[in-house]
Formats: C-alpha cells, structure tokens, sequence
C-alpha cells in the first residue's frame, strides 16, 4: 500500500437469532424478568446493554464486557458502539454481580454517571443501570433508588 492510499473499512451490525421477548420494557421488574435467567448463569461480572427504540421496546441484546469475579472493564466507546449501529434512541445497561450483593460498589457509581453523560452527549439516552444479584433474582436499579438524574447526574452517590 502506498503512503498516500488509505484503506477502507466497512462495520455492519450482525444480527443473531433472537434469544428474548418484544416485551417493552417499562420498568426495572420487566428488564429483571428479561435478563436475569441469562446473567444468573456467568461466575463473573458480565455487562450488557439493551439498545431500545423510542418506545422502549428491545432492538437487540449486546454482551459488551466480560469480567473478572468482582470487576469488568467497561468504555463508553465499547457500549455505545452496539447501539450506534442499532441505531438506539436509549439504552440500558445491566450487570451482575456474581456474589449476590446488590449493593453497587464506588465503581459502579462512577461507571453509571460516564455513560450517562456520554449517552447524553450522543443522544442517546442511559434509560437504567440494573445490577442482578447471581442466582438470587434480586436487583438494584439506579433509576428505581433515585440514583440516575438528567444529563449524566448520578444523584447521591454514597462514596462522594
């Protein structure tokens, strides 16, 4: 390749066959409902995201991070990138927590008010944060415990 010739790429979204309901997802018992089958079953954190249409119901499911025991590397470039190409007007982010806690540790905080402010920047919207707790069905929903504010807040973080 010469240095002045530039190489072309192409990304396409490929779709699998499809594991879940057209249930739309209204409240954190409906994501639960959804996800917590398929996040009961990994011994490491494991973070997905459902990219939504504008009338919360589910474009896809998309693994973005598999972990350690107690930790995963997540980046809003990796979350995003699902569903920019899905063309998702939200998201929500689920994760879980092997160890049955549903507490959400300083990290989890700190994840959370990222990708709400990048998905705001995007415009696309962090719908929920969801932890479920191993195989116990209980779960923490940010939304739900008034963690998750407008614009990329995370409102009252304990670790601040």
């Amino acid at each position: 390749m010469g240095a002045n010739e530039l190489e072309i790429v192409n990304i396409r979204l490929i779709k699998e066959p499809s594991l879940y309901s057209e249930e739309l997802l209204t409240t954190p018992d409906a994501v639960l409902r959804l996800m917590a089958k398929e996040l009961s079953t990994y011994d490491r954190e494991v973070l997905c995201v459902l990219n939504m249409k504008t009338n919360n119901q589910v474009i896809n499911m998309n693994v973005v991070s598999v972990g350690s025991l107690n930790a995963g590397l997540v980046t809003p470039r990796e979350v995003f990138k699902s569903s920019i190409l899905s063309n998702a007007a939200s998201i929500i982010a689920i994760h879980n927590h092997p160890s049955s806690n549903t507490q959400p540790s300083r990290e989890d905080f700190r994840v959370t008010e990222r990708l709400a402010k990048c998905g705001d920047l995007l415009g696309i919207e962090l719908l929920d944060h969801i932890i479920i707790a191993g195989e116990t069905g209980k779960m923490y929903s940010f939304k739900q415990e008034g963690h998750l504010g407008k614009n990329g807040r995370v409102n009252s973080d304990p670790y601040r």
